[in-house]
């Protein structure tokens, strides 16, 4: 592991225009920069979101260069917050809900799932519990769509969280190999 995560953005596409480095969360990014159309991951993973305070559509980013991530996602927005991704070393353990306030069915998941419906005939997952690990939902089968970072904690209604409407559907974990 890196001693420092850090990312870096930029203005404009193609890691032009003026930058700003970040090495931890950013709720609001507008102080920094107007605009953000690339972005260069040096070490570490992140999630970044579409609105301020960690709000509105987010996608996972590890090591490596994005020159037009607005094109490569169908945003039509930019990155306004950014979030660590600590690493986690260990297992993996989440209680899936079929409702909200872990209520219906409950299944425990300890490892990658491409399709929550088929492997659990679960209808819907509304809230979980994440004990141990960080890790990804997705609104389509096998790790498609817009997704959703969870880290430990209890998500008792994922429609509070900004998320209405959408199904999810398949998890991944944040894996150490990673970083």
């Amino acid at each position: 592991m890196t001693e420092h995560e850090n990312i870096i953005f930029y203005e404009d596409r193609n890691f032009m225009g003026r930058s700003y480095e970040c090495m931890s969360d950013c709720a609001d990014m507008s102080s920094y920069l107007n605009k953000c159309h690339s972005c260069r991951v040096e070490s570490g993973c992140f999630m970044v979101y579409d609105r301020p305070n960690y709000m509105g559509n987010q996608y996972f980013m590890k090591r490596g260069e994005y020159a037009d991530y607005m094109s490569m996602w169908g945003w039509s927005g930019c990155i306004r917050s950014c979030r660590m991704i600590p690493m986690h070393r260990g297992s993996y353990r989440m209680k899936s809900y079929e409702r909200e306030n872990f209520g219906g069915q409950m299944y425990e998941l300890m490892d990658d799932c491409d399709s929550i419906m088929d492997r659990y005939r679960m209808s819907d997952c509304m809230s979980c519990h994440v004990m141990d690990g960080h890790g990804l939902m997705y609104e389509q089968p096998h790790y498609r769509g817009r997704m959703m970072y969870l880290r430990p904690g209890e998500y008792r209604n994922f429609m509070n969280m900004g998320m209405s409407g959408m199904r999810w559907m398949s998890m991944r974990r944040i894996m150490d190999s990673w970083y």
